[in-house]
């Protein structure tokens, strides 16, 4: 038995042959079950196809990720255009008082320039009759050139015991490199401090100071300079640990050609930086060695939680995140948020001049605020997920408010991490692992001597030095 119908499809690839209807009933049963299967195959792929437009129509809908309204560095932001009529509105010089560099109270000479005669009718005129009309300084660099001192060390045989013997020499005039500790100092400030290069950083010393400095005798120095470094950093990891408050926070870098992170624990009086392969939980928990801070302040990072008794959320964070609720539409969850958390900050500039008592009471009323909040029903996916992250979190959010010592964002952290963020894009860091290591030990020194009215340059110094900050024990 034979159809006369012929069921045909339009000429396709050659994996999908054309299926004829004279064929026996057998096999052209089993072609239409092979059909439908991959009709039904097709229509599932054209649902996902279809969720997947739909949610890239949802996205072009959404705000751009920006600074201001998320994670992203400040680098990765994208200035808007000045106005063309702020060029106009601008204030001329005549519309406010001038303001110059005020003159040097020590000045190293003074030239008195008195007239001997007049400029308009050539009359002699006596220095008696002149008065000071104009004062000002000249400022001009001396010619720099380094202080070589010789050191030229006696010895002999002696004529008891008959052994040689050297005379002695002192502190800083040891055998050994011909470069001191100002050399040293000056040299870790501007190519960890400032950015410069090793190649640069040669040429600088040979033509500013007149000391030819290669590249070979720079690494060298560095390498010298690391076991003061590491001391110092001992103590300043020994006094951090001993207080109450640790801050956190890392950032990308690169070292041998892949990325590593670089993460800061500080607080106001001691700065640690330390560079490792991982972004993990493994390295906080490796660096306090069994110590639990009273308080922890971080972001949301899953591997800074947890470290501290308390723990104190970064509001800086947060609020970024609400301010994306916002851009993205929600009038309902996230302007109520932003109100509280501004609220809590301001209360919190004002801790030193509030009695417990009342920084307990704000306290309270910060946390019915945000139940309260918490009860409303966002209109945007940006506000429902800023609900569902405020409710996991909400418990963090007040810490700072009744313990005054606290810091109510992580600013400082990103702030100390900052010039690290410079280095990386003007030098694009490190090809050893003990170069990622020196500078993460001098920009610790550096960070902490900030905190203690230092210059870069006089905590490199008083390092090399062996001053040390603080007490390793």
């Amino acid at each position: 038995m034979r159809f006369n119908l012929f069921l045909c499809r339009e000429p396709g690839p050659a994996e999908f042959p054309v299926v004829r209807a004279d064929w026996p009933p057998s096999e052209l049963w089993s072609a239409v079950q092979g059909l439908l299967g991959e009709n039904g195959a097709l229509r599932a792929e054209n649902e996902k196809l279809k969720a997947r437009v739909a949610e890239l129509e949802a996205k072009l809908g959404r705000p751009t990720k920006a600074p201001e309204n998320s994670s992203l560095p400040p680098s990765r932001g994208q200035k808007t255009n000045r106005p063309a009529d702020e060029d106009t509105n601008k204030r001329t010089k005549a519309s406010h008082p001038g303001m110059g560099r005020p003159l040097s109270a020590d000045p190293d000479r003074i030239f008195e320039a008195k007239a001997t005669a007049c400029p308009h009718c050539t009359a002699v005129v006596t220095a008696e009759g002149q008065t000071v009309q104009q004062v000002y300084d000249r400022i001009e660099v001396p010619p720099i050139r380094p202080l070589i001192t010789q050191v030229r060390r006696y010895g002999g045989r002696c004529p008891g015991c008959q052994k040689r013997f050297l005379a002695p020499v002192p502190t800083g005039l040891e055998p050994g490199s011909p470069y001191g500790a100002s050399v040293a100092s000056l040299a870790i400030d501007l190519r960890y401090g400032h950015a410069i290069s090793c190649e640069r950083l040669s040429g600088v010393f040979d033509e500013i100071f007149g000391l030819p400095l290669s590249e070979g005798a720079l690494g060298n120095l560095f390498e010298r300079s690391r076991a003061a470094f590491t001391n110092q950093l001992a103590g300043i990891k020994a006094k951090l640990l001993r207080s109450t408050i640790i801050c956190s926070d890392e950032t990308s870098v690169r070292v041998k050609k892949r990325r590593w992170w670089q993460w800061t624990f500080q607080n106001a009086e001691a700065c640690v930086h330390i560079i490792q392969p991982s972004r993990s939980k493994a390295v906080p928990a490796a660096f306090p060695g069994g110590v639990r801070p009273a308080f922890w302040v971080s972001d949301r990072l899953g591997s800074q939680q947890g470290w501290g008794q308390q723990w104190q959320v970064c509001l800086a964070h947060q609020l970024r995140d609400v301010q994306y609720a916002l851009d993205a539409g929600d009038t309902v969850f996230a302007p109520v948020v932003k109100r509280i958390l501004l609220r809590a900050i301001l209360i919190g500039r004002r801790r030193d001049r509030l009695a417990d008592s009342t920084l307990k009471q704000y306290r309270a009323d910060l946390d019915r605020r945000l139940d309260a909040a918490l009860k409303l029903e966002p209109t945007t996916t940006a506000g429902t997920k800023l609900r569902r992250q405020c409710l996991k979190y909400r418990a963090h959010f007040f810490v700072f408010v009744t313990h005054r010592l606290v810091p109510p964002t992580n600013n400082s952290s990103e702030q100390a991490l900052r010039p690290s963020t410079i280095f990386r894009k003007v030098t694009n860091c490190f090809r050893s692992e003990w170069g990622a290591a020196f500078f993460a030990d001098v920009r610790s020194v550096v960070e902490t001597g900030r905190r203690l009215g230092l210059t870069a340059l006089q905590a490199i110094r008083q390092t090399l030095d062996g001053e040390l900050f603080f007490a390793t024990g």
